[in-house]
């Protein structure tokens, strides 16, 4: 017969089970890396999914949420050449093509000769995509704050700084 109140009963997720596998097996393994980046990996993949569903709302990819978001970022007049793209988002300029393609026939970004060179070529936002990228931007950021309500404003603050920490320190 208890007379107090309960503990609560602490927190399990799927990673806790896997390392529950490997403490039966192997004891002498640390397994706290596992631990980490088996949330991290989890965190990752179950936010993705619920981005691109997000985005896709808007008719794009999150490939091609990120050209036009770093067209956003790059602030007024929102143009940056394939190769500072390219660059940006790490990939190929095969890659780029193919997303300023679809891009720029949906209307959302147009490529025109660059002023300064002759032989370059300036990617720059429509105010479509201007319009566009501010809606996509709110409602994923609305996916991601949601997430983020199963933590206190100071445990959120502090998984910022633990993470840049590991960000810094892994040179990711």
């Amino acid at each position: 017969m208890s007379t107090g109140p309960e503990a609560p009963k602490p927190l399990r997720d799927p990673v806790d089970a896997i390392v529950d596998q490997w403490a039966a097996v192997r004891p002498d393994l640390d397994t706290t890396a596992m631990e980490v980046f088996g949330r991290v990996y989890r965190l990752s993949r179950v936010l993705g999914d619920r981005m691109e569903k997000e985005y896709a709302r808007f008719g794009i990819s999150r490939g091609e949420f990120d050209v036009l978001a770093t067209l956003r970022r790059s602030g007024e007049p929102y143009t940056l050449s394939p190769r500072q793209l390219s660059a940006t988002l790490m990939l190929t300029t095969g890659g780029m093509t193919g997303r300023l393609d679809k891009l720029e026939r949906a209307g959302l970004l147009r490529r025109s000769p660059d002023p300064h060179d002759r032989r370059a070529l300036q990617v720059t936002l429509t105010e479509q995509g201007l319009s566009m990228i501010d809606d996509a931007v709110e409602a994923g950021l609305a996916v991601q704050t949601e997430a983020l309500t199963h933590l206190g404003e100071e445990q959120a603050g502090q998984l910022v700084e633990l993470l840049r920490m590991l960000v810094v320190g892994t040179g990711a």
